[in-house]
This record gives structure tokens, sequence and C-alpha cells, in this order.
């Protein structure tokens, strides 16, 4: 357990109790691929009410290829390294799908963010990796990167190291060499000697958009892994049922850092499992399905069943609520996890989706007054549906973007792709905690210069709830 206080000089806070006692976000470092055929960008968008530049981009590194894909970022040191006074929270990692680079963003002035080196695909290939997702720093120093796929595309899970000073590849990890059949995202828990990945498929045809047979052809996964964190090896995969298994994608663990509970969303299941100790077995990990969104039945749309499509999840600094986001349904659901064995639906809101009122879709035994309305914020439909979110540190603002990846954007939500994607925030009241979107917050990437652009993951400079990891 850490000594350090809350004077500590190194970056992030102390403790997640520390986090939500910090100062309000005032801007977002978002990744932005472009919508149509130029350059991705990173955007520092400033997202304080009592500035004169609000919802407005403030600052922009764009991105010197064309067709990088750049989807999640991490950060050179976060909280895991708060007792560490050298290391300071200076640099964005930003991993791109489509072209296996890795930008280094240089975020230290946020209003003067500039990109610093690039590790070039062939430094990845030449370790036999491509398709980088999820970065987090490590408390050694190093910034670690999962990877989906070989050198060629074909599905490998792994991970690439880098040195967390010069931003040069190490090698991979685990230690003993093994990869695991695909991957996707990954959470460690250093006190709990824990790491636990998901899946997600196969890149050469995540690349070619979504086909549902794929799921049976065993080209997506619907497995977890487990790590032993110090020996830095694979010790367990567990096998989540089908069909609510299939496709699980974000996993999180409380905040908390001795915390058993770690949650793992489904895409294409629609589920969430909790993954803990197994009570018949404690030195092994078990899953347990703890919630489940029926898919919809419904006529005007690819297939006669709509999935939620759960792509997003996000778990309170306090611990208390657990955020989803239906990419496909369109609704953001909040579940209360006090009980984390028993989550209870709390709070609902719907932004955008495939089956409110201005969509084709119809849902089968739906009455006219049980329809969707669509969202219109600052006289701006909202396209696409609920993707990525991020909270603010006190739990008191989620913000949302709509876009998932260009390719599957264009298959589900081709007005992402011609008008560019939006961001929401809504609004969580301190007292009831039920959420509502702000009707006076809208950043629309259509209209962003040298766009449009399909938003995707957001950032906080000081530490968030998807990226800090406490030891």
């Amino acid at each position: 357990m850490s000594s350090c206080k809350s004077k500590c000089g190194g970056p992030g806070y102390a403790s997640p109790q520390d986090a939500i006692r910090g100062p309000r976000e005032s801007i977002l470092f978002v990744t932005a691929p472009h919508a149509a055929d130029g350059p991705d960008a990173i955007l520092t968008v400033d997202v304080n009410p009592n500035s004169e530049t609000y919802c407005q981009v403030v600052s922009r590194v764009d991105v010197p290829n064309i067709g990088d894909e750049v989807h999640h970022t991490g950060w050179n040191a976060c909280s895991s390294c708060h007792d560490d006074g050298g290391k300071k929270r200076t640099h964005l990692i930003v991993p791109c799908l489509n072209s296996d680079r890795v930008y280094v963003i240089n975020v230290e002035n946020p209003l003067s963010i500039f990109l610093e080196t690039t590790v070039e695909p062939a430094k990845l290939h030449a370790l036999n990796l491509s398709f980088p997702h999820t970065s987090h720093c490590l408390a050694d120093g190093n910034i670690m990167i999962s990877t989906l796929g070989t050198s060629s595309g074909t599905p490998s899970g792994n991970f690439l190291l880098l040195d967390g000073k010069t931003f040069e590849p190490k090698g991979t990890w685990p230690s003993d060499g093994r990869t695991v059949p695909f991957n996707y995202d990954f959470w460690y828990q250093p006190r709990r000697n824990i790491m636990i990945s998901t899946e997600w498929g196969s890149p050469n045809h995540i690349k070619e958009g979504f086909n549902p047979g794929h799921i049976a052809e065993k080209l997506y996964g619907n497995s977890v892994h487990i790590f032993d964190w110090e020996q830095k090896k694979h010790v367990q995969t567990i096998d989540l049922p089908m069909p609510q298994g299939a496709l699980p994608l974000e996993v999180r663990y409380l905040h908390e850092p001795t915390s058993e509970n770690a949650f793992v969303g489904c895409a294409f299941g629609s589920s969430i499992f909790r993954i803990h100790p197994d009570p018949q077995n404690p030195d092994k990990q078990t899953a347990t399905l703890v919630a489940e969104i029926p898919s919809l039945n419904v006529t005007g749309w690819a297939l006669p069943e709509m999935p939620a499509l759960i792509t997003d999840i996000l778990i309170s600094m306090d611990d208390r609520f657990l955020y989803v986001s239906c990419w496909l349904h369109g609704d953001i659901r909040q579940y209360d996890i006090s009980d984390p064995a028993h989550p209870k639906l709390h709070s609902r809101v719907y932004v955008g989706g495939s089956v409110h009122s201005e969509t084709k879709v119809s849902v089968e035994g739906q009455k006219g007054e049980d329809v969707v309305p669509a969202l219109y914020v600052k006289g701006r439909r909202v396209e696409g549906g609920p993707q990525m979110l991020q909270l603010s540190l006190d739990g008191h603002r989620l913000y949302v973007t709509t876009s998932l990846y260009k390719k599957w954007d264009e298959q589900f939500y081709p007005g992402n792709t011609k008008q560019g994607a939006v961001m929401v925030q809504i609004d969580v009241d301190p007292t009831t905690f039920e959420m509502k979107v702000n009707p006076k917050f809208l950043i629309d990437f259509g209209t962003i210069q040298g766009g449009p652009y399909l938003a995707h993951e957001m950032r906080y400079p000081g530490g968030d709830c998807t990226s800090d990891i406490w030891i």
C-alpha cells in the first residue's frame, strides 16, 4: 500500500477519494478519425462553461498520414506513478488501429499540443504485432499497449511494451512469450496480482465491417483472460457462455485498489459479466452474468433482431455506478453497483441510436407513445448512438461521443461519416443521480475545420475514470 497521502510530486492523485475532490475538468483531449479521406486529428476541446471558447477546439494535432484510425489513448504516466516525483503526465500515447502506428503527442501545454514522435509500423511488425488498441502506463515506467493481430493481421493477442522515456519498443508482455487467441482491452489490479484482458476479433475481418456470421466462424471472441501480474504470465481463460458472451470488449475493475470485482461489457451479447474469485476455488476467477439487455425484434434493419451492442462501460470514481453505452439501441444505462454482485438499473437516457422516431426501423409491439424521439441538441440531430463515455471525477457530468470505428459507422450510421460525429454532455443530478441531456452542450465534429471527423475517446489532463489505476 502506498504511504503517500496527497502531496506526492508524481502525476495524478494519491487515491480515488483524492481524485473525486480534484478540480472540475476544463478541457478534454479527443481522438478524431477523419470521416472522409483526410488525416486524423487529436483535438483539445474547451468544456469550461465560463470560457469564451466553450465547446470549441483550442488546440490540435493533425497527424501526417492518411487512414490511421486514431482510436484509444493512454498516458506516459498516471496515478500508478503518483509516488514518483520524477514522473509527469505529459504525453498522450495514441495507437492507430488501421496503420499499426503509435503517435506520441506532447500535451504538457494543453493549449499548444504537438506531435513529438512516432513509432512506425515496421517496429511493431518486427515483433509480429499489429492493430494496437488499449494503452496503459505502468508503475515501473513502461507503457503497455494491447495488440490484436500478427503483422499480417491474423488474430493474436499480445502486448507491446514501450519505454516511458524514449517511447521506443522494448519487447512484448507476458514474459513467457505466449499469446492468447484474441485481444482488446485490459486492466490490471496489482494488489490482487491480477490482470484481465478481453477479446474483440480478427483485425483483417474487423477492417471489412461487421458480419454477424463471423461470430459462428470463430472470428470474434467470447473469452476473458487472467494473467499473473507479478510473474507476467497467462494463468487462466474464462469462456463466457454464448450468446451472452459474444464480443467481450471493455473491462473495468472497481477503482478501490484492493477490490476483487471487475465488470466486462459484451457487445454483441448485450450483457454485463462480473469477474471475481471463484467461491469454490478462490485461486481461480469466474464470470457471473449480472445484467442482460434483450435484443429488439425489429423490421427495417439488417437483421430481425437488434442487439443493444454494448460498446463502452465506465465505473464512477466512487465505485457506486456502472455506466453502459448501447450503441445500437441508443440508450445509456446507469446501474447502481453498491452491491457488485447485484447491479440495479437506476437511470436511463437516450442519445441517438437506431430506433428513434426519425429512423426507418420499427420495433415489434412498440406503440406510438413508446417511440423514443430523435435527439436534437442546439438544432443538430444526433447521428450515431452513444459510444465512448467519460465521467467527471465528481460524477456529475458524463461526456458521450457517437462514433465507434469508421468502417462500422459506414455500415450502421452512414450519417456519421457524411456529417461527422458529435459529443454531448449528460448531467447527473447530484442528489437523485438521474441522468438528463444538457441542452446547452454540443461539439459538432462535422463543422470543425479540416473535417468532418468521427469523435471517439476522451481524456482529461489530470486523470479520469478510465485511465487511472491505483497501486
